[in-house]
């Protein structure tokens, strides 16, 4: 997007912030409220949609979680957590493949707009980053049939480099517009590209990656990364509290023809997640409103 086209632009569209559009992921309650609570708690405060974790929703019961947000009236706009394909040992790599399946039979259950997927680090000793990568790749080809037949979609997740080798060999959009194009050989049905702030603010080429991935982006995450940040997963900020130009970000979502939800996920061991969460999500609202 050119200088002169952000200058054209008001400096907020409100009609994007409906509060139609808010959706919270559960992990960002999840110290002080289980699955069942957010999904009460959610739809008592106005909350429009819900993420929602494998662990958790198997803890429930996927026919009771189904029925439960089903009734509170909530959008699922992602179910994690999928990938985690770099696997070398066969049987390892099989039991990973099996659980992807699992995954995308809760997902088509619960009505999940994607499976969050993320690519997997490096197995213990590996250095072979390549290699890695090439076994995430075949991985997700396996998969993808099994999620069209589902009518599900795959959700690549590029995360932020810093968690390369312990959670995802995938850490830019440059690659996961490559991986996506490597997979959509027969056309992009069952596939689709996550844009979460958090992991992807940094990256100089995040315009133009953005841009590329126009009608490809089935999910829009939401946090802040604080400039004194404490832990590599689980230090994230809330939204203005960081230095993430997250309106910025969204412009450009939205100009690559994105106009689903926006998901607030916040991993925060030292503060969000201690709060009372009728607390967490007030400031969620009021910062939907203010600083996205």
């Amino acid at each position: 997007m050119g200088v002169s086209q952000m200058a054209r632009r008001p400096p907020r569209d409100i009609d994007m912030l409906e509060p139609r559009l808010l959706s919270v992921n559960q992990v960002t309650t999840r110290e002080r409220w289980s699955l069942e609570q957010a999904i009460d708690g959610y739809a008592r405060l106005g909350i429009a949609g819900i993420g929602t974790w494998s662990e958790s929703v198997r803890d429930l019961g996927l026919a009771t979680a189904g029925r439960r947000i089903r009734d509170a009236g909530l959008a699922v706009t992602g179910h994690l957590v999928g990938g985690l394909l770099t696997d070398r040992d066969p049987a390892a790599r099989r039991a990973r493949i099996d659980d992807n399946r699992r995954v995308i039979e809760e997902a088509a259950e619960l009505g999940a707009r994607c499976v969050v997927t993320i690519a997997g680090g490096l197995p213990v000793g590996e250095r072979d980053l390549v290699g890695a990568r090439a076994r995430a790749l075949d991985g997700l080809a396996e998969l993808l049939p099994v999620a069209r037949a589902a009518g599900v979609t795959l959700g690549l997740e590029p995360l932020h480099p810093m968690i390369c080798a312990a959670r995802s060999v995938l850490p830019t959009l440059e690659l996961a517009n490559d991986w996506y194009e490597a997979l959509a050989t027969d056309g992009g049905d069952g596939l689709g590209i996550v844009v979460d702030v958090y992991a992807v603010w940094w990256d100089p080429n995040l315009a133009s990656e953005i841009a590329r991935a126009s009608g490809r982006i089935c999910a829009f995450h939401l946090s802040d990364w604080l400039a004194e940040t404490t832990d590599l997963r689980l230090d994230r900020g809330m939204m203005g509290d960081g230095v993430i130009d997250i309106p910025g970000i969204r412009r450009m979502v939205e100009d690559a023809g994105y106009d689903g939800m926006r998901e607030v996920e916040i991993f925060s061991a030292r503060d969000w997640w201690r709060r009372d969460p009728e607390e967490v999500i007030a400031t969620i609202k009021e910062r939907y409103r203010t600083a996205v």
